[in-house]
């Protein structure tokens, strides 16, 4: 059994789809969706927590230019095959409200999307890892630019330029290092073992990061963010936020840091002064959105913010706690989105300023909000608790390991008060108070609503009460990833 299977039912599940119309497209992507989470929960069951590849697949590809099918997973890579295909059936439940012309065509999108990130996720050749990269791109510039909102057009071309941009600039990357390699492959392994100079290394980071930093987003290469999450379709939003922006840290810990160790050293401080940066910048400007979706487009920027600070530290616990949190902010933003996608649906506006009350008629829904909420702020027993504790607490040891940078890791601990004030200022405006003409209409979560919310507060819950299973599955990798690399880092 290989990791093939994983990544090539996806794409066969989206021809299928590709045929079929309204709820028979809906039922066969969730079908097919939880199909995927099942051979991932297989794949789980007989994963071996150690510091090996499993379930791997190398054949040749285009063998001439040392272009290998080459594939596998790892306990990083199971992180993120588990956020992955959790996440998906949840997505395409969370949709079934909605009516999308030519719904086969939106749902195989979906599908085909899924495929290109368990590419991502799971490629050991550098030229595989940049196709699953654009493959994962391409449906989501039509998810949005079809069935985006008003200004989609415009809003969807610059995120396409953005995102374009920065994957020329990481192939870039990957053919410098193919040039470099004595047997001319793509290998991820024989790219580990390059011996390239401090000032290779240098413009080899930057190239990677430029691709990375766009997708996740850091500072100040964000700007194309809020406007497309809120002009995408919900669905769309979910799928960039909750999955496509771990695309980019995962790139991080995978390519850009163990191929250019030197680089970390040049340019460390200056891009955790950038993650940071965005943390409070962030974090501002959500204490001032009146539109609901957009505040949690800037409050994912700031949590993000932390993830690539935590992980540009680098030690162990900076690693454990990213793979956490990236898990953990995955499931609550697509919360927080579903959340708002179920006022606006009800009540036709997402301005703050308009709701209140709402707690009073819908009781289940104001019960489902909060967990997300105190998830979001990484409340303990939560499962942003976790990720959040790790992040800081791997700042705090390398700001006194290194008797320096304690002010900007008093800044990045700001997300986590920020963060607390604004949500719970929003979840205070929206569901206290006195119920007016608008919301007295909104009528509680039924059916899909409450199966989409209930599993995701009971992810919150069991994550945040008992995180030990997640974090020993990516222990061995990330000791055996950082004490490879440790030899080569002088700081």
């Amino acid at each position: 059994m290989t990791v093939s299977i994983l990544i090539f039912l996806p794409v066969i599940a989206a021809v299928i789809v590709a045929f079929l119309k309204n709820s028979a497209a809906r039922y066969a992507a969730l079908f097919f969706s939880i199909a995927e989470l099942a051979i991932a929960g297989l794949f789980l069951s007989k994963f071996v927590p150690d510091a090996t590849t499993q379930f791997g697949i190398d054949v040749p590809w285009i063998a001439k230019f040392g272009i290998y099918f080459s594939a596998g997973i790892d306990g990083i890579s199971m992180i993120m095959v588990l956020l992955t295909t959790i996440l998906v059936p949840l997505i395409i439940l969370s949709t079934f409200n909605h009516e999308y012309k030519n719904s086969g065509a939106f749902y195989a999108l979906i599908l085909f999307m899924q495929a290109g990130m368990l590419v991502v996720f799971t490629a050991l050749d550098g030229f595989l890892f940049y196709v699953g990269w654009e493959a994962a791109l391409i449906p989501i510039y039509f998810i949005c630019a079809l069935w985006g909102g008003e200004n989609r057009i415009r809003i969807t071309l610059k995120f396409f330029i953005y995102t374009f941009a920065g994957s020329l600039f990481m192939l870039v990357a990957l053919i410098y290092l193919y040039l470099q390699s004595p047997d001319k492959t793509f290998s991820i392994h024989t790219f580990y073992a390059l011996k390239l100079t401090a000032p290779q290394q240098s413009w080899v980071f930057l190239a990677f990061f430029l691709a990375f930093a766009i997708k996740m987003p850091v500072f100040p290469f964000h700007t194309w963010q809020p406007d497309t999450y809120t002009e995408a379709p919900t669905g769309g939003t979910m799928m960039l936020s909750g999955i496509m922006l771990k695309m980019g840290v995962y790139g991080v810990i995978r390519w850009l840091i163990p191929n250019a160790p030197l680089g970390l050293v040049h340019w460390q401080t200056l891009i955790t002064i950038l993650a940071v940066i965005g943390i409070v910048y962030a974090s501002i400007i959500a204490f001032n959105q009146k539109d609901g979706k957009r505040l949690v487009a800037y409050s994912s920027i700031a949590h993000v913010g932390l993830i690539a600070a935590g992980i540009f530290v680098w030690n162990i616990q900076g690693l454990q706690g990213a793979l956490v949190q990236m898990l953990s902010h995955g499931i609550n933003v697509i919360g927080m989105f579903f959340i708002w996608d179920i006022i606006s649906r009800r009540l036709g506006t997402r301005d703050i300023s308009q709701l209140g009350g709402i707690a009073k008629v819908a009781p289940k829904f104001a019960i489902a909000f909060l967990i997300i909420v105190l998830g979001t702020v990484g409340l303990p027993l939560t499962n942003g608790f976790v990720g959040e504790f790790l992040l800081i607490g791997s700042m705090f040891n390398y700001s006194a390991a290194h008797y320096q940078n304690l002010t900007i890791v008093i800044f990045a601990g700001s997300t986590i008060i920020l963060g607390a004030v604004y949500m719970l200022r929003m979840y205070k405006n929206v569901m206290q108070g006195e119920v007016n003409e608008l919301t007295a209409k909104f009528t509680d979560i039924t059916g899909s609503e409450q199966l989409v919310l209930g599993i995701i507060c009971a992810l919150i819950i069991v994550i945040g009460v008992y995180p030990q299973p997640i974090l020993h599955i990516s222990e061995a990798a990330v000791t055996n990833l950082m004490n490879t690399l440790n030899g080569k880092l002088v700081f």
